[in-house]
């Protein structure tokens, strides 16, 4: 969602950029000038409007931003053309909305455009210089795909888990592997080595103990997601149930990229498949054999890269495009980030 108002800042020049990326745990900042430098970074929080609202969130990102343009040499506030600012939690269109408003209203920039954050890895994976097209899949703590064409047509997904239809993503593989191995102790499920190695993991001897841990606060909710790892490895080790998991998010994820690939047109052309996220990045053979295989056969022309550049990189890009910037300046952006 795009927004415009006041005058442009002077002190990093027309054309020139404020880049965020804000996810669930740290927000990366980068002042990025019309010729594509990068005039200052830094780093901050997380960025969580739905756990302490909007305005908070803004200000955990106000810290980081101020820093870059500290670093920068600039004044706080009006010293970008363009803020490009790609953010977790900005599921649906209205929410993009809502904080594109909110940012705008800081000052930062005269115009401001935000984004779900999966649109900064997107960017990201594409060669600086190239057009934004193609289709990302992020598989992180959950899971996403949004879709791209130059002439500003995207496909996505309302992402917001089971109500949405999703499947997958780090805290589910964690449930999946936590029900399974459940059911396979009590005796409804069938056998998995999944009984042994998750509650393993933590020092624990059985499931119930795990699922005990796990209900008293034992152990904190938030280290579950140190179990899609467990998962992987169980997979590997050759445990059939552990396998099925790691098949079926073989499946989401060509699912996500194919009707993405088909809301743009690109089934039949030669269009990148972009993944990215600690659980895609993290190359798991079985997995990545899994989503070529299944690509190619529902859409042979379209090929797969893992995204390792940082999607700040990303948001800078996409905010140099609506600026209209050189193809010099987006070569020299990526090529600070290499």
């Amino acid at each position: 969602m795009s927004l415009g108002t006041g005058t442009a800042g002077p002190a990093a020049g027309r054309g020139s950029v404020l880049a965020v990326d804000a996810g669930n745990s740290k927000t990366d900042v980068a002042v990025i000038g019309a010729d594509g430098s990068v005039l200052g970074t830094a780093r901050g929080g997380g960025f969580q409007p739905p756990v302490v609202g909007i305005e908070a969130a803004i200000d955990i990102l106000a810290v980081a931003i101020a820093e870059a343009a500290s670093a920068a040499g600039l004044p706080g506030l009006d010293f970008a053309d363009h803020v490009s600012a790609c953010l977790a939690n900005a599921d649906l269109p209205v929410e993009e909305r809502e904080l594109a408003q909110a940012v705008q209203a800081r000052g930062w920039g005269r115009t401001t455009d935000v984004r779900n954050d999966t649109f900064a890895i997107l960017r990201a994976g594409l060669p600086s210089g190239a057009e934004p097209r193609g289709v990302a899949v992020v598989c992180g703590a959950g899971i996403n795909c949004v879709g791209m064409l130059p002439d500003g047509r995207t496909a996505r997904f309302p992402a917001l888990g089971r109500i949405s239809g999703d499947w997958g993503g780090g805290s589910g593989l964690a449930e999946e592997a936590m029900y399974h191995g459940a059911r396979a102790e009590d005796g409804r499920g069938e056998p998995t080595e999944l009984v042994r190695t998750l509650p393993g993991h933590f020092g624990l001897a059985t499931m119930y103990d795990l699922i005990e841990a796990l209900h008293r606060g034992h152990i904190p909710y938030a280290r579950r997601h140190e179990l899609a790892p467990v998962l992987f490895a169980t997979s590997a080790a050759g445990d059939r149930v552990a396998r099925s998991l790691v098949d079926r998010l073989a499946e989401e994820v060509v699912a996500l990229s194919t009707v993405a690939l088909g809301k743009l047109d690109l089934l039949g052309e030669e269009a990148p498949v972009l993944l990215g996220g600690s659980v895609l990045a993290a190359r798991h053979p079985q997995l990545d054999d899994g989503i070529a295989e299944r690509l190619a056969a529902k859409a042979p022309k379209a090929y797969v890269d893992v995204v390792t550049a940082p999607p700040v990189l990303g948001a800078a890009l996409l905010g140099l495009d609506h600026v209209g910037a050189s193809a010099e300046a987006h070569v020299r952006l990526g090529e600070h980030f290499v």
